[in-house]
């Protein structure tokens, strides 16, 4: 089965950048589609960023024109640029997987994001 891991998570100033990767192993030709959630503490986990099998890309409203999610085959680069204090929380990447009748959906570890004002 898919297991996803994550790496590039760390310590920014505010304005800063900061890439995220998410490497996928493991019955890679059935992942459909791949993303980044995040959870602030205190808050809901919402959706950062998302692409589908044929490159078609949807963001949150706070990521967009700010992040960037591109797909290399089952993995996938997440750069946040201009990054703010408020986007500081725990980054999640996410594959949808097809096998065979049906759809689920996969999770990473999660790599915490900290952006200091």
């Amino acid at each position: 089965q898919v297991h996803l891991v994550e790496s590039g998570g760390g310590l920014v100033q505010a304005g800063g950048s900061l890439r995220l990767s998410c490497v996928a192993s493991g019955g890679t030709d059935t992942i459909k589609y791949m993303g980044w959630y995040r959870q602030a503490p205190g808050k809901q986990r919402e959706l950062v960023a998302g692409i589908d099998s044929v490159g078609s890309t949807t963001y949150g409203n706070f990521a967009e024109g700010r992040f960037a999610i591109s797909r290399d085959n089952a993995n996938n680069t997440l750069i946040m640029n201009d990054l703010k204090p408020e986007d500081t929380a725990v980054y999640y990447c996410t594959a949808g997987v097809q096998l065979a009748s049906q759809l689920v959906v996969r999770w990473g570890q999660g790599t915490q994001v900290t952006v200091s004002s």
